[in-house]
């Protein structure tokens, strides 16, 4: 009997989740023959936490939007013994305000309802892709993972907004957008910036499959791993020569993975980096703040696009603002974004996979 831990955020789609999930994806799961765990979110934060203390499990399944997903991924990955938990696959069941993965995971669908039966199945069918992840850390702060991007500028700030001018229907994103042009302008984000190119692609592992082991070694490595201290990352040697250095001056600065256009043939592993211009008319930034609604790590003519495997922006003393990481606002501060390939598999409806095979052959 395989097991199946459901991390559910009741919060998410305006409170409606629970519902959705227990009238239309439960049901499906249930009739599987899965042995199911439900475990239902009360705050921010709480998946992380969560993540840290569960037991091994033969799937995870993540029903919520951007924002539960990179809680359970960071929580996922935060773990001592994220090696081997890692490489658990996990479904997605898009009941969020946001849900980016789903663009790549499963087939467009305007019914909610549809699409979130589509997701079940696909998950029960047990195709998988293999996503990148974004390991992004501060000085002090211990990781935050990405399965989307990290977004630094004036059209996040101003898409934040666009919620604050509902009054204003199908004007707001315009509103939001034209408003924040009223301020100091251009808003120009300054920075210096590091990076590395891409890295060849490793031949691929085949898969070993693990037994369990028995409760009481579980139980001594649960201890062991409660009472050690975090383990002291082996820093890669990399020459200073490696690196590559550039003074950033931008309207926003974007690092994204390649997850939205899945290529499952590529030879090189890199994540995308625009640094767009800081030289755009107020006119230009209302109109392509809509097209950044839609897609939010398009990157616009004009723009410098760099390919890299990891980064470092170092941001001026005394910067405000914030990032948006996988549509989560943090505070703005210097990091290191480090590409991790191929990182966790995720369930993917067949038809897509085929796709992203036929694609990369064309």
């Amino acid at each position: 009997l395989k097991k199946a831990t459901v991390f559910l955020n009741p919060a998410a789609c305006k409170g409606k989740a629970r519902n959705l999930f227990e009238k239309n994806a439960a049901p499906i799961l249930h009739l599987s023959g899965l042995d199911v765990t439900v475990v239902k979110t009360d705050y921010e934060g709480q998946a992380k936490k969560l993540l840290e203390l569960m037991e091994n499990t033969d799937l995870i399944i993540i029903a919520g939007g951007d924002g539960t997903v990179q809680e359970v991924i960071t929580g996922l990955l935060r773990r001592t013994d994220e090696a081997v938990f890692s490489k658990i696959p996990i479904g997605f069941i898009p009941l969020g305000k946001t849900c980016t993965l789903s663009h790549t995971l499963y087939p467009e669908s305007t019914n909610q309802v549809q699409h979130i039966i589509n997701a079940t199945l696909a998950i029960l069918k047990g195709d998988t892709v293999p996503l990148d992840v974004l390991q992004i850390k501060g000085e002090k702060e211990q990781p935050v993972f990405a399965v989307t991007g990290l977004r630094w500028g004036s059209y996040r700030d101003a898409g934040v907004k666009v919620s604050k001018y509902w009054y204003l229907g199908p004007l707001k994103t315009k509103a939001a957008h034209f408003f924040s042009t009223f301020k100091e302008w251009p808003k120009k984000h300054q920075a210096a910036f590091m990076y590395l190119g891409p890295t060849e692609r490793p031949p691929d592992e085949p898969e070993e499959k693990q037994s369990r082991p028995p409760l009481y070694v579980r139980l001594y490595r649960r201890l062991r791993l409660y009472w050690s201290s975090p383990p002291k990352e082996i820093p890669q040697e990399v020459t200073l020569e490696d690196w590559e250095e550039l003074k950033l001056s931008t309207i926003e600065l974007s690092i994204a993975t390649r997850n939205r256009q899945l290529d499952l043939t590529r030879t090189e592993d890199f994540m995308d980096i625009c640094i767009e211009a800081d030289t755009v008319s107020k006119g230009q930034f209302v109109n392509r703040g809509s097209q950044k609604m839609r897609d939010p790590h398009m990157c616009p003519e004009g723009s410098q696009c760099i390919q890299a495997s990891r980064c470092i922006l170092q941001l001026p003393e005394g910067t405000e603002g914030s990032f948006g990481i996988d549509n989560e606002e943090y505070e703005a501060m210097p990091v290191e974004v480090k590409l991790l390939p191929r990182k966790l598999r995720f369930f993917c409806d067949p038809r897509m996979r085929e796709q992203m095979l036929h694609a990369a052959v064309q």
